[in-house]
């Protein structure tokens, strides 16, 4: 399963491929635990929010800064 992740500007910022988000150069960034996002230490960083499926998935305004 890939799905492309777009920020809450509709930028596109990543990807989820199975259980892990990547970034667009291919670099492991965070796990993916159904909706929320960790960092590989655990702590929760953020939620994803399903958008159809032609858009991918959209983050919160508040987990932006997870791809600054």
């Amino acid at each position: 399963m890939k799905h492309d992740i777009y920020n809450s500007k509709g930028v596109h910022v990543g990807l989820v491929i199975g259980p892990a988000i990547f970034d667009l150069t291919g670099k492991l960034l965070y796990e993916l635990k159904g909706t929320k996002i960790y960092r590989a230490s655990g702590e929760l960083m953020g939620h994803l929010y399903g958008a159809s499926a032609s858009e991918g998935l959209r983050l919160d305004k508040a987990a932006d800064r997870l791809f600054l």
